[in-house]
């Protein structure tokens, strides 16, 4: 197949693998994302690790990185997959020590990107948005690398520094008006673009969560508490308690990453759950501690509908269901319904675009079979005719959509067609 050249062999047999279980369509959409990835946005430096970027903007994200290998996970006993993964894991520590805070970074200290926002920088940053999810997702692939190859090599110093650091951090930030360094403002873009009241964010109080600047769509929060990225962070710091545990024998670091996680996972349920109208006790988006709640869902992950995929509860749970109903509704002000599609949007893209990382994560979070396969399916017909996935596109008119080139979004697709094939990745 064309499109597999250069793919190292256990993800050409992956793909033959799919092309068993799909039909010839699917296939052909799978090992082209698979391909654009692995071809395009992947690069090995002269110490190991691998830069990655998202596509059409050269910086890597922490979050998007992670995302866009995952699926290689499926294959990463193979040696060049998993020491690829491995320098991806590397790379997002070594930042992770550049700045805690930061979400982007260069490929070089060459100083590119958004210089000239209020807040503390430096060459190698690219974007300094404050994210909970930003120091998930190196945590979470390093856990699977673990899970799934068997490796444990990446569990070095800096990734113990760094695991020191994000936990430090989350306990600063659940002050954040005592405690926090961080500050952000931004004169030249959007209003999600930047922080308000001095850079400092809306007013929060405690709740045992830790503090969000901004969502994992890379716009403010609306309240400080972001209910999602904080269930995300309560699951990687079980992850990095078991590591510290099992492999580290540290058993320091395991206790304070557990205590954390309780008291994160405390300030959820006491202040992150809401009473609704129509559809009971549901998750909310965001809080703040003193009695304001939004109630929406973002197609970014993190999100509420994206909870049992992170680890943090089953597709059954009561509570979910809830949320999901709310989330999959018109009560959500990003969810639009369209002549071509129904789903999640974001108020990062134009108003009426749906993404199609909302449509993977509702498949692959789906109780029912017909559903998941009915997103595999919307997802292929909503392409634009260009055989890859974007960012958002137009409910109506498909053929209108932001961002040609998206690897998060291409390997989002790419883990539901692994999904519905019956091939996970393992936790």
């Amino acid at each position: 197949m064309q499109t597999m050249q250069g793919m190292p062999l256990a993800l050409k047999r992956l793909a033959a693998e799919v092309r068993e279980k799909q039909n010839d369509a699917v296939a052909e959409r799978f090992a082209r994302c698979l391909a654009n990835t692995w071809n395009t946005t992947l690069k090995r430096q002269s110490d190991g690790t691998t830069f990655v970027i998202t596509g059409d903007i050269p910086a890597m994200w922490l979050r998007d990185s992670a995302a866009q290998v995952r699926p290689f996970l499926i294959v990463s006993e193979d040696d060049e997959v998993g020491d690829l993964i491995e320098g991806v894991v590397r790379r997002q520590f070594q930042y992770i020590e550049q700045d805690v805070y930061a979400n982007a970074f260069n490929e070089e200290a060459n100083g590119r990107g958004h210089q000239g926002d209020a807040t503390e920088s430096g060459p190698w940053i690219w974007e300094r948005k404050y994210e909970i999810d930003s120091l998930c997702y190196p945590i979470q692939l390093a856990y699977l690398l673990w899970k799934n190859a068997g490796r444990t090599s990446q569990f070095d110093d800096p990734f113990r520094r760094g695991v020191r650091a994000i936990i430090r951090t989350w306990r600063t930030e659940q002050r954040h008006e005592e405690q926090s360094p961080y500050r952000f403002e931004r004169s030249d873009g959007a209003p999600t673009d930047t922080l308000k009241r001095g850079g400092l964010g809306s007013p929060t109080a405690f709740t045992g969560m830790t503090w969000s600047g901004f969502r994992p769509s890379d716009d403010a929060c609306r309240y400080g508490y972001l209910v999602p990225s904080n269930a995300f962070a309560v699951v990687v710091l079980g992850y990095a308690a078991e590591i510290a545990r099992e492999v580290l024998n540290d058993l320091v670091l395991a206790e304070e990453a557990e205590v954390l996680a309780s008291e994160i996972e405390a300030g959820i349920g006491r202040y992150g759950v809401i009473e609704h109208p129509e559809l009971g006790r549901l998750y909310a988006y965001e809080v703040d501690g003193l009695g304001s709640v939004n109630l929406m869902d973002d197609a970014n992950v993190p999100s509420l509908l994206s909870l049992p995929y992170l680890g943090f509860c089953d597709k059954d749970d009561p509570l979910y269901r809830a949320t999901r109903s709310f989330v999959l509704s018109s009560r959500n002000p990003y969810f639009y319904e369209g002549e071509a599609a129904s789903g999640i949007g974001s108020p990062h893209t134009p108003p009426h675009y749906i993404w199609h990382i909302a449509l993977a994560m509702q498949g692959m979070t789906a109780e029912r079979e017909e559903e998941r396969r009915e997103m595999l399916e919307l997802i292929m017909r909503t392409d634009g005719g260009t055989g890859l996935t974007h960012e958002g596109f137009h409910a109506d008119r498909p053929e209108e959509f932001t961002r040609p080139w998206f690897s998060w979004s291409n390997m989002m697709f790419c883990e539901l067609v692994l999904t519905d094939s019956g091939i996970v990745v393992k936790r």
